[in-house]
């Protein structure tokens, strides 16, 4: 009995032994490497716009503001409707201006009158002074007389062109060729300089649209505004809110004397042709800027692409074929391809299918697109299984 229990126990030993070199042969031999469709990274010419949000605006906007005190008597317009320059929009209660202008007027020739009077005792006083026939004194009066009532004649005609002014602003006439919004008076209303403006009137064609660019683009900007092809060429595109573009391309009409320091930007207004009156102020679009840069640009295909987080990544192929993760910034996507501002270089190699089947510091076989490379993993998958 005790012979074979011994027997026993060595055979259980040597079965054991024999079960634990086997699963440290399995734990040692490496996984199948996965099958991947890869493509080398490559620069291309890349067409596309850059989109900013625009808020659109009139290229000269004036508030209409009263110049003088008084109640509305006349409107000679109709809300919303194109003005020409020139044009009479209100009045105000001339009557106590023109009042003021005959006044003024009358107090002018009375000042005239003493002018003459004055001017007459002068001269009759210097003629006997050379005749010896008056005292110096007198003379001296007559001159200092004279000078005095000149002065008061010269008062008397800026008074005149101050009551003639006020007068003429009692009638408003419109700056500029533009849109006349609604008014904000109404007849009887009283007004006076300082107050809400009565209305406003803005140009509408052209018409503008104001964009506000990161400080990094400026120069961008700057060589853009410099080019004579813009409009031709379809630089700038305005698309409206309902999804549409509009039919008619911009050009930079105006670029802000300095940078927002608050936000780093600086304002771009863009001119564009309204001659259907399509645009109105204060619309928000979104104004499309042609990439003009001219040199090539890494293109890589969108599905390449991984998102986590709000960040985008690849996986790039490096040596022994073993991939690592790489994150990237995405420029504009084109069609099935996507510009990538930096993260990866030219030449190197990255998934495109696959993605989801690869870890860090994996192993993959590599196979060109269209090959059959993404049906590759589940095949070995189901080899490993059944063995």
């Amino acid at each position: 009995m005790k012979f074979y229990s011994h027997v026993l126990i060595v055979a259980g030993s040597i079965v054991l032994a024999s079960c634990g070199g086997n699963k440290n042969d399995q734990q040692q031999a490496p996984p199948p490497p996965t099958a991947v469709t890869a493509v080398k990274v490559a620069k291309g010419s890349a067409t596309y716009y850059d989109e900013f949000p625009a808020t659109v605006t009139g290229l000269v906007v004036v508030d209409i503001q009263p110049q003088v005190a008084g109640n509305i008597t006349g409107i000679f317009f109709q809300d919303g409707q194109r003005v020409r320059k020139g044009q009479k929009l209100y009045t105000i209660d001339p009557q106590q201006y023109r009042a003021s202008y005959d006044q003024a007027v009358a107090n002018l020739n009375v000042q005239k009158a003493n002018l003459n009077r004055a001017q007459k005792d002068a001269d009759r006083y210097n003629t006997l002074a050379q005749q010896d026939a008056v005292a110096k004194q007198l003379v001296d009066n007559a001159n200092a007389s004279l000078e005095a009532t000149k002065m008061q004649v010269a008062a008397a005609q800026a008074s005149i062109q101050q009551v003639a002014t006020n007068l003429k602003y009692t009638t408003i006439y419109a700056p500029l060729d533009g849109t006349i919004g609604i008014s904000q008076v109404r007849l009887g209303a009283a007004v006076a300089p300082g107050s809400t403006p009565l209305n406003t009137i803005s140009s509408d064609d052209p018409i503008a649209a104001d964009v506000q660019v990161d400080e990094s683009e400026i120069p961008r900007f700057l060589q853009l505004q410099s080019q004579k092809t813009a409009a031709r060429d379809s630089t700038f595109i305005l698309m409206l809110p309902n999804g549409s573009r509009y039919p008619y391309p911009g050009t930079i009409r105006i670029v802000d004397r300095a940078v927002d320091p608050q936000t780093g930007t600086l304002r771009i207004r863009i001119a564009f042709p309204n001659p259907n009156k399509q645009l109105k102020v204060g619309l928000a679009a979104n104004v499309r800027v042609k990439n003009s840069t001219g040199q090539p640009q890494i293109l890589i295909p969108y599905q390449a692409v991984t998102e986590q987080m709000s960040e985008y990544f690849v996986w790039v192929v490096g040596d022994s074929s073993k991939v690592t993760q790489k994150k990237i910034t995405l420029g504009p996507r084109i069609n099935d391809k996507v510009v990538v501002r930096n993260g990866i270089n030219e030449g190197e190699t990255i998934v495109t299918e696959g993605t989801q089947k690869v870890r860090e510091g994996a192993v993959v076989k590599v196979t060109p697109p269209g090959q059959g490379g993404s049906s590759a993993p589940s095949s070995s998958t189901n080899q490993s299984a059944s063995k």
